[in-house]
């Protein structure tokens, strides 16, 4: 009887392999390659001169600088606003119940409606003939006219209504992952309500809301629908974005378009990465106490 040659069976393929190359192409389509278009574009001034020749254009130009800092006055609120005001919101609904999922349904609205529907619906309801000012009117609470479009006030009102919402998912998100038996145990030692967020939550959620923060940031310094919409273009909301969106479609000067982008890209690189730096001043162990 002749002997049968077993052959091993066939290796598992592995199939990361194939889940690698396509996310690599995505992100070379989609991030860095558009990145370093555009960084190239910038140093090829249109009407030439030196590669830098658009970096002197901005820096020099005060219809142009100035937009840094118009931008940062409204991100920067935002930001504060939105994660601020998210923390005690999140702690309220920390707890799985019929309240939680109702409020984070109804705030999924906002997200869903996107900043051009908003700002529609805020010049129906807060502009000069909406109900809030008319409101405030006949109560006779405020009895000169009340300005809450086409300003400042309107750019950063619709921020925090559209960014609100996603600070407060991020914020919830980490809120509920820490084991709520750390502050039972604190409790038990005599630790006041105070002391068991400052103490044990507070450190706990810093990277979270870090996270947060620079997320809500980047959000809040793209803005353009609202600040057109709801501000004053040409005035005292006339952000970065504006102005790159002037420099491309107004002048067809598409490389100092992209030299303001780059701009944009590295501000708002310097606040992201000061607020990572900040954060190793807190709490730097695990981001979760071990819930479940």
């Amino acid at each position: 009887m002749n002997a049968v040659t077993l052959s091993p069976p066939p290796a598992p393929r592995d199939t990361r392999a194939w889940l690698v190359t396509p996310a690599l192409i995505f992100i070379l389509a989609l991030f860095i390659y558009p990145f370093a278009y555009g960084l190239v574009l910038s140093f090829q001034p249109t009407n030439g001169g030196s590669m830098w020749a658009n970096y002197t254009t901005f820096f020099t130009d005060t219809s142009m600088w100035p937009t840094i800092i118009v931008t940062l006055k409204l991100a920067v609120p935002a930001t504060l606003i939105n994660v601020g005001a998210s923390i005690p919101v999140a702690f309220a609904l920390r707890r799985d119940s019929r309240y939680q999922k109702f409020v984070t349904t109804l705030l999924v609205i906002p997200v869903t409606l996107g900043t051009v529907l908003i700002a529609d619906g805020m010049l129906t309801y807060f502009g000069p003939n909406g109900w809030f000012p008319q409101a405030l009117q006949g109560m006779h609470l405020y009895s000169d006219e009340v300005r809450l479009t086409h300003n400042y006030w309107g750019v950063l009102i619709s921020l925090i209504v559209s960014g609100f919402p996603f600070a407060f998912l991020l914020t919830l998100s980490y809120v509920t992952g820490i084991d709520p038996r750390l502050a039972s145990a604190a409790a038990t030692l005599g630790a006041s309500p105070w002391q068991q967020f400052r103490q044990i939550y507070l450190p706990l959620l810093v990277p979270g809301l870090t996270m947060a923060a620079c997320l809500s940031f980047v959000q809040a310094f793209s803005v353009f629908p609202s600040a057109v919409l709801l501000g004053a273009p040409a005035g005292p909301t006339r952000v970065m974005s504006i102005a790159a969106a002037e420099a491309a479609f107004e002048s067809y000067d598409y490389s100092l378009a992209s030299t303001i982008a780059m701009v944009m890209g590295f501000v708002q690189l310097l606040v992201v990465a000061g607020m990572l730096g900040a954060r190793r001043f807190f709490y730097s162990g695990p981001v979760t106490g071990g819930k479940g």
